[in-house]
């Protein structure tokens, strides 16, 4: 595998590239999620989310964070080789990793236009946190429809069930 990842961005360079996406009049559509074992849900998600704009910059949750959210058996699959299979998409541009739970800082850094979040989420369910840096950016927040029959916790459960696992 390769050293360099080029669609992987920290903090400084992502909010360089979203002004230099904003300068050329470009709408960036931004995400964010652990995004372990990827699958037909999340790519038809990230699809639908990269027609929203013109650019698809994911926040992706580090390991640790994923640990917080998910518990201490994930993630699955570490950040690294995470940010490499997104960055092979061709609906995704960019990709920033981000500690904690909450993507606040990585939202603050890219600004985006539209936030995408999937269908299992409501404007007001959103961490007040992050909505608080969406509404100060006037950025956009469009629900995706959720691919039902679809996740990460669901496909892990059907191996446990299957003895694989």
């Amino acid at each position: 595998m390769p050293t360099a990842i080029p669609k992987l961005l920290n903090f400084v360079q992502a909010r360089r590239w979203a002004q230099a996406a904003r300068r050329r009049g470009q709408r960036i559509v931004a995400t964010n999620g652990c995004f372990d074992l990827l699958h037909f849900g999340h790519v038809t998600y990230l699809q639908r989310a990269r027609h929203l704009g013109d650019l698809l910059v994911i926040g992706l949750n580090s390991d640790a964070s994923v640990r917080q959210l998910k518990g201490p058996t994930r993630p699955l699959v570490p950040a690294r080789q995470r940010v490499a299979v997104l960055a092979a998409l061709a609906c995704v541009d960019a990709v920033v990793v981000f500690n904690g739970k909450r993507a606040t800082r990585f939202l603050a850094a890219v600004q985006p236009d539209l936030y995408a979040k999937g269908g299992d989420y409501r404007p007001e369910t959103l961490d007040p946190s992050e909505r608080a840096v969406l509404d100060a950016a006037g950025t956009e927040i469009c629900i995706v429809p959720f691919v039902p029959g679809f996740s990460t916790t669901g496909l892990l459960e059907k191996i446990r069930q299957s003895g694989s696992l």
